[in-house]
């Protein structure tokens, strides 16, 4: 099983749902970086579970306890080594699916792939992975802060309700569905509520904005930085679409309204290219939107497959949430900034060429 992301900043993870534990290993970590382990447990509380009424009701501490690789509050240069206790499983609440396979889980499909699953809760499968993610992405962050490279992600729309008024960056934690207009942030509050009454899920979108990084990031051919940024977002829980700058809407645009013309300091008049070009930024505001599907477990009945190849009834039963969007914007910040900082580090590796540019 791949349970590593990254190729100098790299992050491997260990644990399941209901388990003793979850935790991480982040090796490539610079030394001598001052940490901030309150801004580490500030990004786990937006992702955690319980923190409000339209997400799932599990109530977990969510409490990281760094092992290694930290020594008076700087980097060592070392491995960081990480775990979060599990410390409200409710392992009973599975027992109903232990020989049934839920509809559009990772149940089947992990089933017929190593020949076993823990059904409890989709141990490995399961989000709760997601938070091992945060704590590297975090530390990601703030090394990339030093750099003057900050991120910010925001809800977009939750089912029809669309972000259509102004953003207000400020407005996005004052909120439980993290959107950054209060009106609009109303109105996807309020089908929310109404989804969960009717025992149903529903999808969302989150946009992700990536400001300052320098030109030069990326790779022309196979290690494109958006294809790996495409590929850090959809192995996020529940990813069902990735598009960057213009996205799909490039498809109804001639190119003489697509191209970007340039500024004289190299900056471009608009940005349908998203931050990146030829697999490469170039300097510009890197723009992403990710589409999250409903949650796949409703507290309603369904018809689905067991163990034995017969259909049967089965109805959802736990702690779920009716939309995940809220709490995976700081996923989706994690995964930015962990693979922002790996391409950002592996640039820096390179051999320092002589600048053959005519002058």
């Amino acid at each position: 099983m791949s349970s590593s992301y990254g190729t100098i900043f790299k992050l491997s993870t260990f644990g399941e749902s209901h388990g003793i534990a979850i935790g991480g290993v982040i090796d490539g970590v610079p030394s001598n970086v001052s940490i901030d382990l309150d801004a580490i447990q500030a990004d786990l509380d937006r992702r955690k579970p319980g923190q409000s009424e339209i997400v799932t009701q599990r109530k977990e501490s969510d409490k990281v306890q760094i092992l290694s690789g930290l020594f008076e509050g700087k980097t060592t240069g070392t491995s960081i080594g990480f775990i979060i206790p599990n410390d409200n499983q409710k392992s009973k609440d599975y027992d109903h699916i232990k020989e049934v396979y839920r509809p559009s889980h990772a149940d089947f499909t992990y089933d017929k792939k190593y020949g076993n699953r823990d059904y409890r809760g989709g141990g490995r499968s399961s989000a709760r992975e997601t938070a091992c993610r945060v704590v590297a992405g975090s530390i990601a962050k703030q090394i990339l802060e030093l750099k003057g490279i900050d991120i910010v992600a925001y809800v977009d729309q939750v089912g029809s309700v669309k972000l259509l008024g102004e953003v207000d960056y400020n407005e996005i934690e004052n909120n439980s569905v993290r959107c950054p207009n209060v009106e609009d942030a109303a109105k996807m509050e309020y089908l929310i509520k109404e989804i969960k009454k009717a025992g149903d899920t529903i999808g969302g979108s989150i946009v992700c904005e990536i400001n300052h990084v320098p030109p030069g990031l990326g790779e022309p051919v196979f290690d494109k930085l958006h294809a790996d940024l495409g590929k850090a977002m959809l192995s996020i829980n529940a990813v069902k679409g990735f598009e960057y700058g213009s996205g799909f809407d490039c498809i109804e645009m001639k190119g003489s309204e697509h191209n970007d013309l340039f500024n004289e300091d190299g900056s471009t008049q608009t940005n349908h290219s998203g931050g990146i070009q030829g697999g490469i930024s170039n300097g510009m505001v890197i723009n992403m939107r990710i589409a999250f599907k409903p949650v796949a477990t409703l507290i309603q009945k369904q018809q689905t497959l067991n163990a034995k190849d017969k259909i049967v009834e089965m109805q959802g039963k736990g702690r779920h949430d009716p939309c995940v969007v809220p709490r995976a914007v700081a996923i989706v910040e994690a995964m930015a900034a962990i693979t922002i900082l790996d391409f950002y580090l592996l640039h820096n590796s390179r051999i320092d060429y002589p600048d053959r540019r005519r002058e």
